[in-house]
């Protein structure tokens, strides 16, 4: 394993003298949008990597900062392959998937991107949440399977488990920014909303007017319908599992939305089998993507299983990714992790790791008039002033993407 001091790794200069610091997207192939961010400060690169393996030897010794989806994997031996490494942005909100202890330690900043696909995970949660209700994506298999529907019986027969919305109770966990969207619009089909949030300071409940209670059992106990809207930690793993599912109502609902991890599928299939949980909608699983045709699910009644999908529209996939390509942004021409917004383990950081850029400076920032603006109409297509004279070519454009020899065992680097 390799050791390295954190105020050991000299900071990578960015001046015209130099080369600039290279970014690298590790599990992607497009750039175009990250590229307009980025260009006019960093050479960008994309590895369409599985894992650390498939990276190419030039990224691993001298990118300095990282974008990564959730398609792969950092553990604290990946993270040591790197050997310039100083920022990972993880283009989403969730960082289960980095050693972000690790990653401090070595004195690598780790950011995500909470702010963005609010709303459409919190539609996406009440299509979920409706559906489950009202039964509407059963009731329209039916229909294009050729079913006919003559008379209340067969009606009848074929909405059974169809429930009124009014005057149930909603009950959801972890009250952050998706799980507060989802409450402001259960509310308004006539849901009464619970949640139960330990994280939370007191008071959060009358601002929104909620019901706050205060353990998961009475959340359980009270709720037809459970949504999830916690993060994923070593504390709540399968935090739904055969035991929290025996408190809660029976017949109930669930739903989730955050994270796969937070369910115990094989608990969850039973109740499903056994009527235990009438029905439940999952975005998320433990194992993605989802195979229908085998795991503990896979026979299990009374499921809907959509692609990890539900923060996608077209808005906020550019959203997302240009506010991730920002942070990179704020890294090279700022301090880390000061400058950051959403670095996530800054207490793991070294004293040492403090107050250094990757341009090389400590006390001039490259580009120091450059907007921190998350947003793609407001950064600069140029550097202003004499940095834009020194920079008025850039390392990477949108038409040229950088393509290097990989190794034999590695995949191919563009």
């Amino acid at each position: 394993m390799i050791k390295r001091k954190v105020g050991g790794r000299g900071p990578i200069s960015n001046g015209p003298m130099h080369t600039r610091p290279l970014v690298a997207l590790l599990d992607g192939r497009d750039c175009s949008v990250e590229m307009p961010i980025l260009k006019d400060v960093a050479t960008v690169a994309f590895c369409d990597a599985q894992s650390t393996q498939e990276i190419h030897e030039k990224v691993l010794n001298e990118a300095v900062g990282a974008l990564m989806w959730h398609t792969i994997t950092l553990t604290k031996d990946d993270l040591d392959k790197f050997k310039a490494l100083r920022i990972i942005v993880r283009i989403g909100s969730g960082v289960d998937n980095v050693d972000i202890k690790a990653a401090g330690e070595l004195g690598i900043a780790v950011c995500n991107v909470p702010g963005y696909g609010v709303e459409e995970v919190a539609d996406a949660t009440l299509c979920l949440i409706l559906n489950l209700y009202r039964r509407t994506y059963w009731l329209a298999n039916a229909v294009r399977e050729g079913k006919k529907f003559q008379g209340p019986e067969q009606i009848r027969e074929a909405a059974a488990g169809c429930a009124r919305i009014r005057g149930d109770t909603l009950g959801i966990v972890g009250l952050g920014r998706i799980g507060t969207a989802v409450a402001l619009r259960a509310k308004a089909f006539g849901f009464n909303v619970i949640f139960y949030d330990p994280y939370l300071p007191d008071g959060i409940e009358k601002s929104l007017g909620l019901t706050r209670v205060y353990t998961l059992q009475d959340l359980l106990y009270q709720s037809d319908c459970v949504s999830l809207h916690c993060t994923l930690n070593e504390h709540n793993h399968h935090l739904i599992n055969e035991f929290t599912i025996k408190q809660m109502r029976p017949g109930a609902f669930l739903v989730n939305t955050a994270r796969g991890g937070l369910v115990d599928e094989n608990a969850l299939a039973a109740a499903l089998k056994d009527g235990r949980i009438r029905a439940a909608g999952l975005d998320v699983q433990e194992n993605e993507p989802y195979n229908p045709m085998s795991g503990p699910l896979k026979d299990a009644p009374n499921l809907i299983v959509t692609p990890h999908a539900a923060w996608y529209s077209e808005a906020s996939c550019t959203e997302l990714r240009e506010m991730a390509a920002s942070e990179i942004r704020r890294a090279i021409v700022a301090r880390i992790p000061d400058s950051l917004r959403n670095c996530v383990n800054k207490e793991y950081f070294v004293s040492s790791a403090y107050g250094e850029t990757l341009n090389g400076s400590t006390g001039y920032n490259f580009h120091s008039m450059a907007p921190h603006s998350t947003t793609l109409d407001s950064m600069p297509t140029g550097a202003p002033g004499a940095a834009a004279a020194a920079h008025a070519t850039p390392h990477s454009t949108l038409q040229e993407a950088v393509q290097l020899t990989p190794k034999p065992e590695s995949s191919e680097l563009h």
